[in-house]
């Protein structure tokens, strides 16, 4: 297939929240005490909530920067790309790299918005759902069928967040993003069925997708605190592993049949041996750890409930048939670092052609397998001919997409290293209720 006759969907892209998000959602009597975005004297903007500070850190925001900029940087909002928080130039920006639809995770609030879990439940609540409504009303709905919307969870309470997963569901949502570990942030891990029995439940009856972000347990993946920036990064996707082991094995898999989990920005080239190691554990062992997969072999289950997805990852792509085709989407990951933007079908044509994919594989890949997980229609808003990379590139022809440095160059001189800052950033999103 050519580049040009690709359709693309990303099920994992990223939203730098705008300062006016809670403008249109919060009740009136929550207005003063809403998460507020700072402009700070050194230049860099900042969102702080009751004590704490989140910064905009690093390599969140770098889509249009040269390499050579990537570390602390970007801080401010006028030092990114407008496609960062605003969904007309974020459109732009996914037409002119050939993307028809991208899903979003937040950011400030972090991945389970554990920064919402207060000690008030009301005043929670009205956070998420005042989240929830502008995402999918005002991101989402500022142009349909080019966001497929997410809800983020009431992570602290699973009848609260049960509500919510059946609320945003009739608004059309069937995503929520949640944490790759719960026990980390302080509550029941994945292994307490009743615990989070609300949950899986309104998942299931609503079906909608559990997504498990790498880095959503709070915890950043590194060796010692002295590290180099490049363990850390390395190492990463390790949680997403782990999380995939706690929830293959977990109770919640065996007793709802139709339960889907997506391993956000994990990675697929691990799988094939995971998938190994998972059915020797279960062949050397489960006549003394009880487990029973109901006759069928783990790896089995684990196609039935996961969905994987990838940046570039050509392992992944070559070794494609032992994951499964169908359990396999793509993802762009703008505006992070690891993101192929603007030049995604280039690169991700590069892969395909290298491991003979074909066009109905190809097809699944970039955007069925999404469209039928989370139940997204975009061509009941854009014509599929109008859809392919090439349509999309030439609807706007002429927008600015050079790669140019946006760095200030201020003195932000607060004494952290790159791996503090990420800490205290991974730290604050997941400070204890």
């Amino acid at each position: 297939m050519h580049k040009d006759d690709m359709i693309l969907i990303s099920v994992d892209d990223h939203i730098i929240e705008p300062p006016e998000m809670f403008k249109n959602h919060l009740p009136a009597k929550y207005v003063d005490e809403a998460p507020r975005l700072v402009h700070n004297a050194d230049g860099s903007d900042t969102w702080q909530f009751r004590d704490v500070v989140i910064p905009n850190v690093a390599l969140n925001a770098v889509a249009g920067r040269p390499k050579e900029e990537y570390g602390l940087e970007p801080q401010g909002l006028d030092e990114i790309r407008k496609g960062c928080y605003d969904p007309a130039e974020r459109v732009k920006d996914m037409s002119a790299g050939g993307v028809l639809a991208t899903m979003n995770f937040p950011s400030f609030p972090g991945f389970a918005a554990r920064l919402f879990a207060t000690d008030d439940d009301e005043f929670s609540m009205a956070l998420v759902q005042a989240y929830n409504d502008w995402h999918i009303d005002e991101w989402c709905g500022s142009h349909p069928g080019r966001f497929i919307p997410m809800a983020i969870p009431a992570i602290w309470n699973p009848q609260l967040c049960a509500q919510e997963i059946r609320r945003v569901a009739d608004k059309g949502v069937h995503s929520l993003t949640f944490t790759e570990n719960p026990s980390t942030l302080g509550y029941p891990s994945f292994h307490d069925l009743e615990y989070w029995r609300p949950v899986w439940e309104a998942l299931v009856d609503t079906e909608t997708v559990m997504n498990v972000h790498i880095g959503s347990s709070g915890k950043l993946a590194i060796t010692a605190p002295d590290a180099p920036m490049d363990v850390m990064i390395t190492l990463q996707p390790m949680n997403i592993v782990q999380a995939a082991a706690d929830l293959l094995w977990s109770a919640p898999i065996k007793e709802f049949p139709t339960l889907k989990i997506a391993l956000s920005e994990g990675g697929t080239g691990w799988i094939p041996y995971f998938l190994d190691r998972v059915d020797r554990t279960f062949e050397m062992h489960s006549t003394w750890t009880n487990q029973d997969f109901g006759g069928k072999l783990p790896s089995e289950v684990f196609r039935e409930h996961f969905m994987t997805c990838f940046i570039s990852d050509p392992v992944g792509v070559k070794n494609r048939h032992l994951i499964g085709v169908d359990n396999i989407c793509w993802e762009m990951d703008y505006p992070h670092s690891d993101s192929m933007w603007p030049g995604a079908p280039e690169e991700l044509s590069a892969v395909f052609d290298t491991y003979d994919v074909t066009d109905e594989e190809i097809n699944k890949i970039t955007h069925e397998n999404a469209m039928k997980l989370y139940q997204f229609e975009p061509f009941n808003h854009i014509p599929k001919d109008q859809a392919t990379v090439g349509a999309l590139r030439k609807s706007v022809e002429g927008h600015d997409v050079e790669i140019r440095a946006l760095s200030h160059e201020r003195d932000r001189s607060n004494g952290s290293s790159g791996m503090d800052a990420l800490t205290a950033a991974a730290e604050a999103n997941s400070s204890a209720r």
